[in-house]
C-alpha cells in the first residue's frame, strides 16, 4: 500500500477504536453510576458492563497490533499481544452470546421444558456463565500459545520473526480445524437462541396482526424493535466471525488493503453492537443521553 494509504488507513482505525472505547465507556459509566446509587447491578446490567469492558480491551489490543502490521513499533511481544487479543475476543463472544441467550430465555414464549426452566434460573445463572466464559477464554488462550504457529501461520509470524519455524507443517484443514474447535460452541448457542427469538417475536407479531381489531397495539411496536435489533445482532456477529476466519486462514495477504479492512471491520463490530444495545435499552438510552447533556453543561 502507499504511504497516503496507509495513512488513511492509520487516522480510519484510530477513530474507529477512539468510538469503540468511549461507546462502551458510556455504557460502563451508566451501569456503575447505577450500581453505586443502587447498591446493585442487576444481572443483565452486570453482564452487558462485562461485555463493554471485553470490548474496550479489544478495542485497545486492535491498537497495538495495527501498530505493528504497520511497522511503527517494534514488535518484541507480538505474539503475546495475538494471546491477549485472543483472550479478550473469545470472552467477548461468550458474553454476547449469553446475551443473546439471556434475551431468549427472558422474550421467547417457546414451549419447551429447558426453556421455562431457564426462564426461572437464567438470572441466577449469570455471573456462573461470566466465570465460565473467563476459564474458557483461559484455556483457549493457553491453547494459542502452544500451537500459535497453526492459529497465525508461519508466513504471519515469519513477518515479524524471520527465524521462526514451525514444529508441524501447517494446513488450511489444520488451521480450520482448530478454528471450528474453538468456536462451534458459542456460535452453536447463539444461532439456536437467535433463531429463537426471532420465531417467537415473529410469531406474536403475526398474532397481534391478525387479532387486534382497535388501534394499533403499543406492544407492536416494541416486539417489531425487538426483532430488528436481534436481526441485526445476528448480523453482525455471523459477520464478525467470517472476518476472523479471513484473518486466521490468511485468505489475503498481510498488509494488503482486504487484510487491513478486515481488522477495521471487527473493531467496527465492537462498536456498532454496542450502539444497538444503548438504542434497544430505553433505560440505558435515556440514562446515556443524561449523561451526555451533562458533560456538555459542564463544558
Amino acid at each position: 500500500m502507499r504511504a497516503s494509504q496507509l495513512v488513511s488507513y492509520l487516522v480510519l482505525t484510530v477513530i474507529q477504536i477512539l468510538f469503540g472505547v468511549f461507546i462502551n465507556g458510556i455504557i460502563v459509566i451508566v451501569n456503575g453510576t447505577d450500581l453505586i446509587k443502587q447498591r446493585k447491578l442487576i444481572p443483565l446490567d452486570l453482564l452487558v458492563s462485562c461485555l463493554a469492558i471485553c470490548r474496550m480491551g479489544i478495542q485497545l489490543a486492535l491498537l497495538h497490533i495495527n501498530l505493528a502490521l504497520l511497522s511503527l513499533i517494534t514488535p518484541p511481544q507480538f505474539t503475546e499481544m495475538l494471546v491477549v487479543f485472543t483472550f479478550v475476543n473469545d470472552l467477548g463472544l461468550w458474553l454476547a452470546t449469553w446475551l443473546s441467550a439471556y434475551y431468549c430465555t427472558k422474550i421467547a414464549t417457546v414451549a419447551h421444558p429447558l426453556l421455562f426452566w431457564l426462564k426461572t434460573k437464567i438470572s441466577k445463572l449469570v455471573p456462573w456463565l461470566i466465570l465460565a466464559s473467563l476459564l474458557y477464554a483461559c484455556g483457549t488462550s493457553a491453547v494459542h500459545v502452544k500451537y500459535k504457529w497453526v492459529f497465525y501461520g508461519e508466513d504471519f509470524l515469519g513477518l515479524f520473526f524471520p527465524n521462526i519455524t514451525a514444529p508441524i507443517e501447517v494446513t488450511p484443514t489444520l488451521q480450520l480445524a482448530f478454528l471450528f474447535a474453538e468456536f462451534v460452541l458459542p456460535l452453536f448457542i447463539f444461532l439456536i437462541s437467535s433463531l429463537l427469538l426471532i420465531f417467537s417475536l415473529g410469531r406474536h407479531a403475526w398474532q397481534v396482526r391478525n387479532t387486534w381489531t382497535g388501534p394499533r397495539n403499543p406492544s407492536t411496536h416494541v416486539h417489531i424493535r425487538a426483532f430488528l435489533s436481534i436481526l441485526s445482532f445476528l448480523a453482525l456477529y455471523l459477520c464478525h466471525y467470517l472476518i476472523v476466519a479471513l484473518i486466521f486462514l490468511q485468505i489475503f495477504k498481510l498488509r494488503s488493503f482486504l487484510f487491513l479492512f478486515c481488522t477495521v471491520v471487527v473493531g467496527s463490530y465492537h462498536s456498532v453492537h454496542s450502539i444497538t444495545l444503548i438504542l434497544g435499552n430505553p433505560k440505558m438510552k435515556q440514562n446515556a443521553k443524561a449523561l451526555l447533556l451533562l458533560r456538555k453543561c459542564r463544558q
